[in-house]
């Protein structure tokens, strides 16, 4: 009786371990998407900081370990995840540790495009600036931040066509 119970049992078995595979796929499946959306969500809802330009030399590519940040329009983007383009020695590795507007603007690596200035670019520069920003940037690469040029005038009076609320993932709160 007991080989019989025995047969039974693995004749079941078969049939029953596909399922039971499938389900453990799915299991793993949502773990994984469970994990990934929740750093992603970690990444986008992390508080964005001022740098000054000083500061945001510091996250040029060359130190291993260190983030890689580059500013197009005055918004911190943390390129990390692009150090194949970005990092040390990397094609646009010039483009790192500071605004870079004016060369993403002209697609230009000449140092003296290296720049936040826009002044001088023509219509067709500032479309393909816009274009680049939402495309690759906004769409690519979490902000971490906006440079104090953005925010400030100058002499460091506050700059009046700044406006917190309109600043994509700006919080005042976690700001200041």
């Amino acid at each position: 009786m007991r080989a019989r119970q025995n047969k039974e049992v693995s004749a079941s078995s078969p049939s029953e371990q596909p399922s039971t595979m499938a389900t453990a796929r799915v299991c793993v499946l949502l773990v994984v998407f469970s994990v990934t959306l929740a750093e992603d969500v970690n990444l986008k809802s992390k508080p964005v900081r001022l740098f000054t330009e000083e500061e945001l030399e510091r996250f040029d590519g060359t130190q291993e370990g260190q983030p890689i940040y580059m500013a197009v329009k005055g918004v911190v983007f943390d390129v990390t995840r692009g150090k194949e383009f970005y990092g040390k020695d990397a094609p646009y590795n010039a483009l790192v540790g500071k605004d870079s507007t004016r060369a993403v603007a002209k697609m230009s690596l000449d140092p003296s495009d290296l720049t936040s200035d826009t002044a001088d670019l023509t219509d067709e520069q500032l479309k393909s600036l816009d274009q680049i920003f939402e495309s690759t940037y906004k769409a690519k690469y979490p902000i971490v931040g906006y440079t104090a040029a953005r925010i400030l005038n100058q002499d460091g009076s506050p700059n009046k066509d700044f406006k917190p609320e309109n600043q994509l993932h700006f919080q005042i709160k976690d700001e200041f």
